[in-house]
């Protein structure tokens, strides 16, 4: 971006090539230059993500911003570690672009960004979440039994039965998302 006060400053270097097959070590070395700048967004791109679950709400009985502070302010009231918070904030970030496969979406999120447990925790939280309605829909509630040999099982069962299927409640009082920004900061900042 320019800039408005120099209007002769360059703008940032691009690469010059139309296919990859003909990009250079030079032309790499410029999009590189760039990482920083754009993994220093991903905080603000998945608080604007957040923000936008409030204007959804699916017919459940809290819009899915609501849920979602839900969870995370009843994973913070279990005395759970800010990670663990973060995940149960960005757990459902994806319901509203894909909301049959959203685990996937936060799961592709937050991998590299957090803890192996809390990672498959929230890739598999739909499966787990099943339990508590898939019945209702003719589906296999039991369908998480599946993973029962995977290390983080427990884990992602006591989140679904402790925080997740119990975020629904209209009169519950949650921080705002401007309370949670700092950690969702903390969280991407220097990962990639």
């Amino acid at each position: 971006m320019t800039d408005l006060a120099n209007p002769i400053a360059a703008a940032p270097a691009r690469a010059a090539f139309r296919t990859f097959e003909e990009s250079t070590a030079d032309d790499w070395s410029i999009i590189t230059s760039h990482f920083p700048e754009t993994q220093a967004r991903v905080a603000d791109h998945a608080l604007w993500l957040m923000q936008s679950l409030e204007h959804d709400d699916g017919g459940f009985p809290v819009n899915r911003l609501q849920h979602s502070l839900q969870t995370a302010a009843r994973a913070e009231n279990g005395g759970e570690n800010e990670e663990y918070v973060m995940c149960a904030l960005l757990h459902d970030i994806g319901d509203t672009l894909a909301p049959m496969n959203h685990p996937a979406i936060a799961g592709d999120m937050l991998k590299g960004v957090v803890s192996e447990g809390h990672h498959w925790m929230v890739l598999h939280h739909g499966i787990f979440q099943g339990y508590y309605f898939w019945h209702h829909l003719g589906l296999d509630r039991d369908t998480r039994n599946g993973f029962r040999d995977s290390p983080y099982y427990d884990l992602t069962d006591e989140f679904t039965a402790k925080y997740d299927q119990t975020a629904f409640d209209p009169d519950f009082v949650s921080p705002s998302l401007d309370y949670y920004a700092p950690m969702v900061r903390r969280l991407f900042a220097n990962k990639s």
